[in-house]
């Protein structure tokens, strides 16, 4: 059953009112593509012109939504009108017609029509001039060629060129999209990498500040005031410089000038701070000098060790801390172990918020490798429970690299772990 045909578009409306009553201007006039029809009195060949005229103006109104159907009943109307006195506006509207079928119609027809009426103008020429042997049957040809080969090519041409169009105009709007997805991860990895950094520079300082104001407000001595006092001067001095110096860095105009980034060899004077805080650092291993790791290893060694520290400073119990660093085969491994305390213990001596381990975790993931945080039993002595922080950094992956190997190592070595 067919469904009804849709609403005609109002161009082809005005296309098919401007056919129709330009047809009936031209049988008014008396104007007609042939003088008579064979064995039709030339009074009725001038009447019957009417049917096909208007036939092809109702095939208009078909032309975008019914093309097939649209060119079918012009092509009969078309053939209709050679057996009466002919009308031009049949004709010009059957080109349109055609037109039509190849610029709306299936992507089928629009490929096999010009090459149709190709074939039907050259079959039509050949077989009208074997027929009359007589150089005019050309110029029949010719004229089927004008109404039917050329604008079947023309269709094609401009249903070509829409959809060159449409398709530049999709990959733009396609660019575009990864263009602002992109600009939208950049600014996402750029305020991560900055709080990382905020998060590394100054939390240090401030636990420190906050642990050694709370000891000089609570004690009475003056000289072990004084003496906390000189630590929380330090760490604020500390703690600025360290800030104007990220805020040197963002301000800076020349996007190419290096930041000064601290490395592996400032691992001794970050001992040596956490000292003068308070922390009891009992031992501390280097890892080897030779060959140095490439720089974002030795930031993320750095800053883990640093971020370690400090939580160690913040939430452990008194008691001695082990940071050891050193290479594995491909890999760079940072392990700091801090006393943990009873669970049911006394709260931590500065609030945190977790982003210290996020940002560990996020700059170990960064490089390819693995990160692991949790209490450990059974670690030091009397078999106390301690906490634990391991970093497994490879040398020679590419960020994003893959981690399966690397962080089956890191769990078999760390045992049964949790996040602190």
């Amino acid at each position: 059953m067919l469904r009804p045909p849709p609403r005609p578009h109002r161009h082809d409306v005005l296309i098919a009112l401007a056919g129709l009553f330009g047809g009936l201007f031209l049988w008014a006039l008396g104007l007609h593509t042939r003088i008579a029809a064979p064995s039709v009195p030339v009074e009725a060949a001038d009447a019957w012109v009417l049917l096909p005229l208007g036939a092809t103006a109702g095939a208009e109104l078909l032309r975008r939504s019914w093309t097939g159907w649209a060119l079918a009943i012009g092509t009969v109307a078309l053939v209709a009108d050679q057996f009466t006195a002919g009308s031009l506006a049949t004709v010009i509207m059957y080109t349109d017609l055609v037109y039509a079928a190849v610029l709306y119609g299936p992507p089928a027809r629009a490929r096999r029509l010009p090459a149709a009426t190709g074939l039907v103008t050259v079959a039509v020429t050949l077989a009208l001039l074997a027929w009359f042997r007589q150089p005019q049957a050309l110029l029949v040809g010719l004229v089927v060629g004008v109404i039917s080969f050329a604008p079947a090519t023309t269709g094609a041409m401009l249903r070509n060129h829409r959809e060159a169009a449409a398709a530049a105009r999709l990959r733009a709007e396609q660019t575009a999209l990864l263009a602002e997805m992109d600009r939208v991860q950049a600014v996402t990895d750029e305020r991560a990498r900055m709080a990382r950094e905020l998060h590394d520079l100054v939390a240090g300082h401030l636990s420190a500040i906050a642990i050694h104001s709370t000891a000089a407000l609570s004690l009475d001595d003056e000289d072990t005031s004084r003496r906390a006092l000189g630590v929380i001067r330090e760490n604020s001095v500390a703690g600025l410089a360290e800030m104007r110096r990220l805020i040197e860095v963002l301000r800076a105009e020349d996007a190419d000038t290096p930041s000064v980034a601290p490395t592996l060899d400032g691992l001794g004077a970050l001992v040596e701070q956490a000292r003068a805080n308070g922390l009891e650092v009992r031992r501390f291993t280097p890892p080897p000098p030779d060959p140095p790791p490439p720089a974002p290893v030795g930031l993320a060694a750095y800053r883990i060790v640093q971020e370690s520290l400090t939580n160690a400073l913040k939430h452990g119990a008194p008691g001695p801390v082990d940071a050891v660093l050193g290479r594995t085969e491909g890999a760079l491994t940072v392990r700091v172990v801090s006393p943990l305390g009873a669970e049911a213990g006394p709260p931590p001596r500065v609030p945190g918020s977790g982003a210290g381990l996020v940002g560990m975790r996020e700059r170990a993931e960064l490089l390819g490798g693995s990160f692991s945080a949790g209490p450990v039993g059974g670690a030091g002595p009397g078999g106390e429970r301690r906490w634990e922080v391991r970093a497994v950094l490879p040398l020679g992956e590419a960020p994003g690299g893959p981690r399966g190997t690397i962080s089956g190592q890191a769990d078999d070595d760390l045992g049964d772990t949790r996040e602190r």
